[in-house]
C-alpha cells in the first residue's frame, strides 16, 4: 500500500502542458544556460526537430561546493527570454527560494520546477509555496535526493496548498551510497508508489540526471515510458564537451531527435481477444501462487512465534546473528539457481527477518506481562 492516499486539487496535465510527442510531454534544453548564443541556438535547433513543448535551462545551478559553475541567474533570463521570442517555445527553470520565483515571473518564464536539493528542506519549499500565493503558475516538482517518499508528497503538499493546481512530479533518481552504474539509482519503486498514491499527478522522468552518461539514457527513456510516465526530460546542449556542467549527461539537438524516433510508445491495453484471454488466464495463475505464498508465509510466521515462546522459556536472545547470517546466504544462493535476482533475494530475506524479529519481540512482551 502506497505511504498515503494524496488528494490533491490538481488541473489536468493536458491543459497546462499538452502533449507533443505521441501522448507524451517532451521537456529538453541545456543543463544551464552558458550563453545567448548557447540558449539561443539550442531552442532553435529543438524547435525545428518539433519533438519539443518545453524548453528547460539551468539559471541557478546548486552546487556542493563554490566555485563551480552556478549559473548567470537574471543575465540569463534575458537569453531565455529572447529565445522564446524568436521560437515561441514555453520556459520552464529551477527555482530555490521566492527571489527566483519573483525574477522568473518578471521575464515571463510559463512553468517553474523545485530541484532535488530544494525538496529535501521544507523551509526552502515552504519559502517557494508562499510567494506563490495567488499566481497561477505550473510547478513540477523532482523528487528529493535521497529516497524519501513521505518528503517528496510533503513539497507536493506544501505547494498545493499555496493554491497552485497546476503540478507534476519529476523522477531523476536517489543517491543511495552505493555504487552503481548510474549517476542516480532509478529506484522505480518509489515513482510508482507516489503514482499510486495520487493517479491524476503528472509523472515526468528525467533520465538524464538518473543516468549520468548519453548512453545509459535511451533504455532508461524506455523503461519510463513503458511504466507510463506522462513525459521526459532531456538535457540538450548544441556542443555537450563544452558544456560548463553535466557534459557526460547532455545530447546534441541531432542525437536528442534519433534518442525520440527511436522510442517506442506501449499501450496499456489492447483490444485483441485473444490478447485478453491469454493475459487473463495467466493472472489468473499469479492469483493462484500470490494466494499460496500468503498461506506459506501465514504458516512461516507461526512457526517463527513457537520459536519465541521456546526462546523465552529458556532465555535466549530474538537475535542469532549467525543464524541470520546463514539463511541470507542459503537463500539466496537458491533464488541465484533458480534464476531469482540476487537484489531481490536479498530483499525478500530482509524483509521476513525483519517479520521474524517482531513477531518474536511481540511473543516475548506477551509472555513478559
Amino acid at each position: 500500500m502506497p505511504v498515503t492516499q494524496l488528494h490533491l486539487d490538481l488541473v489536468p496535465l493536458s491543459e497546462w502542458l499538452p502533449a507533443t510527442w505521441q501522448g507524451k510531454v517532451l521537456i529538453a534544453g541545456p543543463c544551464g544556460a552558458e550563453s545567448e548564443k548557447q540558449v539561443v541556438e539550442t531552442a532553435r535547433q529543438l524547435a525545428a526537430a518539433k519533438q519539443i513543448g518545453l524548453f528547460r535551462a539551468g539559471v541557478w545551478k546548486p552546487r556542493t561546493r563554490p566555485g563551480a559553475f552556478e549559473g548567470f541567474g537574471e543575465k540569463a533570463l534575458i537569453w531565455l527570454q529572447q529565445a522564446k521570442q524568436e521560437t515561441g517555445l514555453p520556459l520552464t527553470v529551477e527555482i530555490a527560494n521566492a527571489a527566483h520565483v519573483e525574477l522568473a515571473l518578471k521575464y515571463g518564464v510559463d512553468v517553474l520546477w523545485i530541484g532535488a536539493r530544494t525538496t529535501v528542506n521544507p523551509f526552502s519549499v515552504q519559502e517557494i509555496a508562499d510567494a506563490l500565493k495567488g499566481v497561477d503558475i505550473p510547478v513540477m516538482i523532482k523528487n528529493p535526493v535521497h529516497p524519501d517518499l513521505s518528503l517528496w508528497i510533503g513539497a507536493i503538499e506544501r505547494v498545493n496548498r499555496a493554491g497552485i493546481k497546476k503540478l507534476a512530479a519529476i523522477h531523476r533518481g536517489f543517491h543511495t551510497g552505493t555504487q552503481t552504474i548510474y549517476r542516480n539509482a532509478p529506484l522505480w519503486e518509489i515513482p510508482i508508489e507516489l503514482k499510486s498514491a495520487c493517479p491524476e499527478l503528472p509523472l515526468i522522468c528525467d533520465p538524464s540526471h538518473i543516468g549520468g552518461r548519453r548512453d545509459l539514457i535511451p533504455d532508461l527513456a524506455q523503461r519510463a515510458l513503458d511504466l507510463q510516465v506522462d513525459g521526459l526530460m532531456i538535457e540538450v546542449h548544441p556542443d555537450p564537451a563544452v558544456a560548463l556542467s553535466d557534459a557526460a549527461q547532455q545530447f546534441t539537438p541531432a542525437r536528442y531527435e534519433e534518442l525520440i524516433r527511436n522510442l517506442v510508445i506501449r499501450e496499456a491495453g489492447s483490444d485483441n481477444e485473444v490478447f485478453g484471454e491469454n493475459l487473463r488466464s495467466l493472472r489468473q495463475v499469479i492469483d493462484s501462487i500470490d494466494a499460496e505464498l500468503i498461506q506459506a508465509l501465514s504458516r512461516r510466521l507461526q512457526v517463527v512465534a513457537e520459536i519465541g515462546r521456546y526462546k523465552q522459556e529458556h532465555g535466549v536472545t530474538i537475535l542469532q546473528i549467525d543464524r541470520w547470517l546463514e539463511i541470507l546466504r542459503s537463500r539466496t544462493n537458491q533464488g541465484e539457481a533458480l534464476g531469482i535476482d540476487r537484489e531481490i533475494m536479498v530483499e525478500l530475506c530482509q524483509l521476513l527477518h525483519k517479520a521474524s524479529i517482531r513477531k518474536q519481540t511481540d511473543v516475548m512482551t506477551k509472555q513478559g506481562d
